[in-house]
């Protein structure tokens, strides 16, 4: 008997990466997911002057810079089934500043929610790393099928929710602080510049984001009992 599916998430090496994919040789029901971080940031970016290196304190931690190629293959093979971030956006100044003296006491994440989609279309499909397909699969119809949420959601049919995102696949932007909507005071990829952008929100059938510009309602939203477990394992 195969047992109960078993979900790993933040995967950031390469050792676990293989445990994972030895696990599904033997056709268990093993899945797993890693983060933008572990696929952009390395060891390579720690080391900066001052306090600066409390903005990269989160779990696990960053890992050398070799482990990015294994993790990509990792996704490009199936054996890591999507790319997804728990989004701890806690502020430099007032919190992460709380661990000066004592680094046990920095707060543990990063901000990240609001570029994965940007950073996975760039350095996966710009870069002939993954298909424009697989690209698709990873950010939604993989996330929707593990969560008990498909086919409402995760494809474009009939009975299912509109919700549409139109990409510019040449749309430049620059990661800043500056430029971001969250509400926290640092980004992990600042400066860095990428290729691949939304023009259009559109969420069951209605535009909330165009021209850069949101303008869904509060109390829009709708809950959505989903499944237990996914309906779609493979």
């Amino acid at each position: 008997m195969a047992g109960a599916p078993v979900y790993i998430v933040h995967l950031s090496s390469n050792d676990a990466l293989e445990k994972v994919a030895e696990a599904r040789d033997r056709g268990l029901p093993a899945f797993a997911e890693t983060c933008p971080q572990y696929l952009f940031l390395s060891l390579d970016d720690m080391n900066k002057p001052g306090f600066e290196d409390a903005k990269l304190v989160f779990t696990p931690p960053l890992r050398e810079k070799w482990h990015q190629e294994k993790l990509w293959a990792g996704i490009k093979k199936n054996t890591l089934q999507m790319v997804s971030t728990d989004h701890c956006p806690f502020c430099f100044n007032e919190q992460k500043e709380l661990g000066k003296g004592d680094f046990t006491k920095i707060p543990n994440g990063g901000p990240g929610i609001e570029h994965r989609m940007q950073l996975l279309f760039d350095g996966g499909v710009r870069a002939g790393r993954i298909t424009l397909n697989r690209w698709v699969e990873i950010t939604s119809t993989a996330p929707a099928k593990m969560f008990g949420m498909f086919p409402r959601k995760g494809t474009i049919a009939p009975g299912s929710d509109a919700d549409i995102v139109i990409w510019n696949p040449e749309k430049e932007y620059t990661i800043s602080v500056k430029t971001h909507h969250m509400a926290v005071d640092y980004s992990m990829y600042e400066g860095k510049k990428v290729i691949g952008n939304t023009d259009v929100v559109i969420s069951r059938g209605e535009v909330i984001v165009e021209k850069d510009k949101f303008s869904g309602k509060p109390g829009r939203g709708n809950f959505f009992k989903r499944d237990t477990h996914g309906t779609a394992w493979n």
